[in-house]
């Protein structure tokens, strides 16, 4: 460095005060500063692909409604994302929670929850694996919970747009509410469990997210279930946002008189810290 800044004056000062320089010295004191910037550079991009300890991340969303009048309504959600990473591992916990009555009669309580480990082989490509459990009070089933490994792959990823891709083998149960005697009230079996979930950066602080889940059994297809978001947000602060949401919980067998769609569109406050 003390070289470098030697030679750079002994230039500078020969422009100044007329001496001649010699053309090579010139030309090998430029290459070596281009060297140096280069290398410099180089240091840098190698750097960001070391392993970072991460404090715990924190996203929380929370969506309400109340009616009263001719029609006394109350919808409550709440999802939230804790997320931990450390070296080349990850963890996190994910729940979404819905509740709502009308006329002080339940019509709607059921929440999700899964618990998700990664392991990054290389920067785009990570193994996988997911807990999950489900309790659903107005649909067929009691409660479901799988789990299971896959592998998690970044499809696509830049300032404007990412791209996020998964699947996973899983070991599935289910618990039927409504059976008769002759019927087993407990479903065991095997699953597939795809997942997407993309990201748009409309502008600055507006940004569209679209989440997907599949998750269906491997030797009966016609039984299958579909989660889907998607979400418009806006920045109001460095930890504040607020939008809207439209989600599709699909279940495609379901007992009689049960709706196979169940839709929800909220406006929500969210917290990202």
């Amino acid at each position: 460095m003390k070289k470098t800044i030697l030679l750079g004056s002994i230039f500078t000062a020969s422009l100044l005060f007329g001496y001649e320089v010699d053309p090579q010295l010139a030309a090998e004191i430029a290459a070596a500063k281009a060297e140096k910037t280069a290398a410099e550079n180089k240091l840098k991009a190698l750097e960001t692909k070391l392993p970072q300890n991460q404090d715990i991340m924190t996203y929380a969303k929370f969506g309400y409604i109340k009616t009263d009048g001719n029609t006394n309504t109350e919808v409550a959600s709440i999802d939230g994302t804790v997320k931990k990473a450390w070296g080349k591992n990850s963890v996190k916990f994910i729940f979404d929670a819905q509740y709502g009555k009308t006329e002080s009669i339940v019509n709607k309580k059921k929440y999700l929850t899964e618990l998700q480990y990664a392991y990054l082989f290389t920067e785009t490509l990570s193994f996988a694996y997911i807990v999950g459990y489900k309790d659903d009070s107005f649909s067929s089933y009691d409660y479901q919970v799988y789990t299971g490994p896959g592998a998690k792959w970044k499809a696509h990823s830049s300032n404007r747009q990412k791209l996020n891709l998964e699947g996973s083998i899983l070991f599935s149960q289910d618990k039927f509410i409504d059976v008769t005697p002759l019927e087993d009230e407990k479903n065991t079996y095997s699953s597939c469990l795809i997942k997407l979930a993309y990201e748009l950066k409309i502008i600055e602080n507006l940004t569209f997210n679209q989440n997907i889940s599949y998750r269906s059994a491997i030797e009966d297809s016609s039984n299958y279930f579909v989660l889907s978001e998607s979400k418009l947000s806006s920045k109001i602060s460095d930890i504040f946002a607020i939008g809207i949401s439209y989600k599709i919980d699909y279940t495609n067998e379901v007992s009689p008189g049960i709706e196979q769609r169940d839709n929800t569109l909220s406006a929500f406050l969210s917290v990202d810290y």
